[in-house]
């Protein structure tokens, strides 16, 4: 039943945070089952990437039922991502203990913050200004930082996507979250494959109800963000990511 529970959380707070703002599963779900439930950190997180893929893929098709998603854009920074996540692996493999494990909890915080205090009000006509050779070069060079900092970090790649969507590229939000959920959807099945390809299948029951759990809460929370507001949904992404940035540090140096 204990564990029933952990799952239970982990696929509320990795389902809301992947519908809602487009965070990584791995983000919650990886975590948790490293806390609460003494997994090894490799087999937790092949649960938590596996979790992320139909989530993502969910959500990203009730996003892209609303028009909220630039798939064109999307795919072009997902190769560019996907690409430089393997350049900065290397590169990180390369230098001696040179982690920043706790790069992606501070960053949720902060960006939870950014959102309460500057919102994302950028319209649809407004990214339609910039021409579609911009937007692909945009999208290549976005997508190469993306993917250098992630692999060279082992951060979740979810939240420096909104991130650099929304403020350097300008997207507005949900677009930016769709388009986000839609590139996870590729880069955490590869993730997931290639954790299960070298460690072997996970446990079978945390991983189905992983899936599970994350999957119902990621649809239910990608609805609820296409009908509401733009101040609204800043408010609630904020708030959301400020609370769950606090509870992982809480978890993590605590």
């Amino acid at each position: 039943m204990e564990a029933l529970i952990v799952y239970l959380l982990a696929g509320l707070g990795a389902g809301v945070g992947t519908g809602l703002a487009g965070l990584s599963a791995a983000a919650v779900i990886a975590p948790m089952l490293i806390t609460f439930l003494g997994f090894e950190a490799y087999e937790a997180v092949a649960i938590a990437l596996a979790s992320d893929v139909l989530a993502s893929a969910a959500s990203a098709w009730v996003y892209g039922r609303n028009k909220n998603l630039d798939i064109r854009n999307g795919l072009v920074m997902m190769m560019a991502v996907l690409a430089f996540t393997m350049i900065g692996s290397y590169v990180a493999s390369l230098l001696p203990d040179q982690t920043m494990g706790d790069f992606s909890v501070i960053m949720t915080f902060l960006l939870g913050v950014k959102f309460l205090i500057l919102p994302v009000m950028t319209t649809k006509e407004a990214m339609g200004e910039k021409s579609p050779r911009r937007k692909i070069a945009e999208s290549v060079i976005c997508g190469s930082v993306i993917g250098f900092i992630c692999g060279f970090t082992g951060a979740g790649g979810g939240m420096m996507m909104l991130l650099i969507l929304t403020s350097v590229m300008h997207y507005e939000l949900k677009t930016a979250v769709g388009t986000s959920v839609f590139i996870m959807s590729f880069t955490a099945f590869t993730g997931a494959a290639s954790h299960m390809v070298i460690g072997g299948i996970p446990d079978l029951t945390a991983l189905f109800f992983c899936v599970l759990f994350t999957f119902l809460f990621a649809r239910w929370a990608a609805g609820f963000a296409n009908k509401a507001s733009a101040v609204t949904l800043n408010r609630i992404v904020g708030a959301f990511l400020a609370v769950l940035g606090i509870a992982m540090m809480l978890v993590r140096f605590f």
